[in-house]
């Protein structure tokens, strides 16, 4: 496993795309002060997943973005891909050739990609676990790297031996358990707080069941008594219906023979009256003849 290409666009000095083609054996890059050798290996860093504007030399992120010059506007996206020989299956891929990107835009929008598919910094850092190849690993030595590396404390160095020796990915794997076993009993903490206060929102609302429960009983109950009362009610009323019709038609009847009666009657004082005329005209005849 080797590095193949280095490709930068809008990085710190680089801002036309540039390309450093890496051959197998030794690579030497040579230049005056202050031509950007320097950057190169800030841009190695950046890609491996640098988080540290300080290590590259500058105060925010966005400073590694090329900030223009005398005839050159500034530009607003930097991007660095660093392209691997896998051959050797060195890295945790099944790539012969391993491609990794990392953009970042004035906006603060960063992406990394591998072989040209979105990924995490995650990614990007598991893929190089026990390889000697990181921003904190051994492959990387910049100016006073040696110098911190001899006055480093045990703590230190001891991470440098780890990576070289192989066990980070294992370190690393275990570091990234336990927290997830902290996260778990974090959450179960949670969960069994979130358990009782449903618990007791659970007995409550049994409480206000039960309470609605027998308040649907007692309306229940107070529906049949209205239906039975409303039943009652109507069948008293339709019994003095019955009544007040035979009554009705009893008292009619009694009209219609006391009407009979009544033309009978007037029929007997007509007659009566005719022979009072009759009696009162022989009287008349009578007092005459008198």
């Amino acid at each position: 496993m080797f590095l193949k290409k280095l490709e930068l666009f809008g990085f710190k000095s680089f801002a036309d795309k540039t390309e450093f083609v890496f051959e197998p054996g030794i690579a030497c890059i040579v230049g005056p002060n202050g031509c950007g050798k320097s950057n190169i290996v800030d841009a190695v860093k950046w890609c491996l997943g640098d988080q540290s504007p300080k290590s590259l030399r500058g105060d925010q992120m966005t400073d590694v973005i090329f900030n223009g010059a005398e005839g050159r506007a500034a530009l607003n996206m930097a991007e660095v891909t660093l392209i691997f020989d896998n051959e050797d299956f060195a890295l945790h891929s099944e790539y012969p050739e391993i491609m990794v990107t990392r953009r970042l835009s004035r906006s603060g929008e960063s992406e990394y990609l591998i072989n040209k598919r979105p990924a995490r910094l995650k990614d990007v850092r598991e893929l190089f676990l026990d390889t000697g190849v990181g921003v904190q690993a051994y492959s990387i030595v910049e100016q006073g790297r040696i110098a911190s590396l001899l006055s480093a404390n045990s703590v230190e160095r001891r991470v440098v031996f780890e990576e070289a020796a192989g066990i980070s990915k294992y370190k690393a794997r275990r570091n990234e358990a336990m927290r997830k076993l902290e996260r778990v009993e974090a959450n179960l903490l949670r969960v069994t707080d979130i358990i009782e206060e449903v618990n007791r929102q659970l007995r409550s609302t049994k409480r206000q069941a039960g309470i609605a429960r027998r308040y649907r009983e007692h309306l229940d109950s107070i529906r049949d008594m209205r239906l039975a009362l409303s039943a009652r009610n109507y069948e008293q009323a339709r019994e003095k219906e019955r009544q007040f019709r035979d009554r009705f038609e009893e008292v009619d009847g009694m009209i219609e023979s006391q009407s009979t009666q009544l033309d009978e009657l007037g029929t007997v004082v007509r007659d009566t009256e005719i022979e009072m005329m009759r009696v009162e005209h022989d009287i008349s005849d009578f007092r005459e003849r008198l």
